[in-house]
């Protein structure tokens, strides 16, 4: 999204090494194929001994921005995107993860930006690479042709796949899921029905005073993206990025008739949308979506306290991987 917004590096694991690791020493397997003369890079987890144990896939579809699947601290320390512990999960399915575009799979905290981006070291922007393909189509088509890779696999069924999307990934996830007869579950974690600019807006709203009209600028900016709608230029995400990540994903959602999860905190910005979004599920009387509004938690499902402070103590990601676990369970 804009380089505004704070965001946080969700925690997969913490371990202790003496030389740099490998995805392999993480206990997950780097696989690659190819979308359009990309590499694509794709980290899988599975149960320990059951690799080739023949299981349906859960894809996991991450947020925005230019971040490695992998980050390493001091050789001492590493830190992944999974967001949630994945023992349950891996019971029944192989979880998979797929990098973004032109991005290193595993990069050194130093290597990258303060808030964990990889930038291009001589025009200190978002790789170009990156940057020409981070927009919702290329995610979509791209991740629909690892699927019938990874499908392939003999050790990959065919016969139920999960999409599984946070922020950014779930407006991905919806899409895919709406275009592709593969996809037999959606979860749909903070995302916004409505789309990124009204997240953009409803930042603005919450921030703004009678002084300083910030929302007036995200009106602004988003008329200049709809007059140049395929541009892709600049260090944030571009107009191409945020015109195709603002068409309301309620279009895709409201196509589906497989059972979707939506999860959201209802300290995020997007709250407000998601509830509008399950009242008018209710009123079309779609009995397929099933909706979990986490009290007091924001966008990556940290507490909020009356105050507005976020308490970082508590980490609820594993609570939530709980739950879509338990959903799953009850869900053929």
């Amino acid at each position: 999204m804009t380089k505004s917004v704070i965001f946080i590096f969700l925690i997969l694991s913490i371990h202790s090494y003496g030389q740099l690791p490998t995805p392999e020493s993480l206990g997950l397997r780097h696989l690659t194929t190819a979308y359009k003369n990309d590499q694509v890079d794709i980290l899988v987890k599975s149960k320990k001994g059951d690799e080739l144990i023949t299981k349906p896939l859960l894809l996991f579809i991450q947020g925005s921005l230019p971040r490695p699947l992998i980050v390493t601290y001091d050789t001492t320390r590493t830190f992944g995107i999974f967001p949630f512990n994945l023992d349950s999960l891996t019971l029944n399915y192989h979880v998979a993860i797929i990098g973004k575009p032109y991005i290193p799979v595993l990069t050194d905290k130093n290597e990258l930006s303060s808030d964990l981006n990889y930038i291009d070291p001589d025009t200190k922007q978002f790789p170009l690479a990156y940057t020409e393909r981070n927009y919702l189509d290329y995610y979509v088509e791209r991740n629909k042709a690892v699927i019938r890779f990874l499908q392939k696999q003999n050790w990959v069924s065919s016969k139920k796949l999960i999409v599984a999307g946070h922020s950014e990934g779930s407006t991905i996830a919806a899409k895919l899921a709406s275009t592709s007869r593969a996809v037999t579950h959606l979860i749909y974690l903070s995302g916004n029905p409505s789309g990124r600019i009204m997240s953009i807006i409803e930042r603005s709203r919450k921030n703004e005073t009678d002084s300083s009209e910030l929302a007036e600028e995200g009106f602004v900016y988003w008329k200049s993206v709809v007059e140049n709608p395929d541009e892709i230029a600049g260090l944030g995400d571009s107009n191409k990025a945020t015109y195709q990540f603002s068409i309301p994903p309620w279009d895709y959602l409201k196509k589906l008739s497989i059972p979707v999860l939506i999860g959201y905190g209802t300290n995020d910005y997007c709250s407000p949308y998601n509830d509008f979004f399950r009242v008018e599920t209710i009123r079309e009387k779609k009995e397929n979506f099933t909706f979990h509004a986490y009290i007091g938690l924001d966008h990556n499902f940290f507490l909020v306290d009356k105050n507005g402070n976020i308490n970082y103590e508590i980490y609820n990601w594993d609570k939530v991987g709980g739950d879509m676990y338990r959903w799953l369970l009850n869900r053929n």
